[in-house]
């Protein structure tokens, strides 16, 4: 479900939203890693000045928790083609 979320808002944000791919990893039973890979371009404004966007990212699928019972860790890097 956040994964989901993650995408499509990212999709929202990016010049290029097709570029835009999501990778989870299941680290164990109560915790996952996201991993969005971007454009170059599009990390920076992923990211927001000041780490804000990201920020307030983080803190709308610290909601999924109380719901899924399962924390995540968001991270964002830039595709390598």
């Amino acid at each position: 479900m956040a994964d989901k979320f993650i995408l499509a808002f990212a999709r929202l944000i990016a010049d290029k939203p097709d570029d835009i791919t999501i990778k989870r990893e299941d680290i164990d039973e109560s915790f996952s890693e996201i991993l969005v890979l971007a454009d170059k371009s599009d990390t920076g404004k992923l990211i927001g000045k000041n780490g804000k966007m990201i920020s307030s990212l983080k803190t709308i699928i610290s909601g999924c928790k109380a719901k899924e019972g399962r924390s995540y860790r968001v991270t964002i890097k830039a595709n390598d083609e």
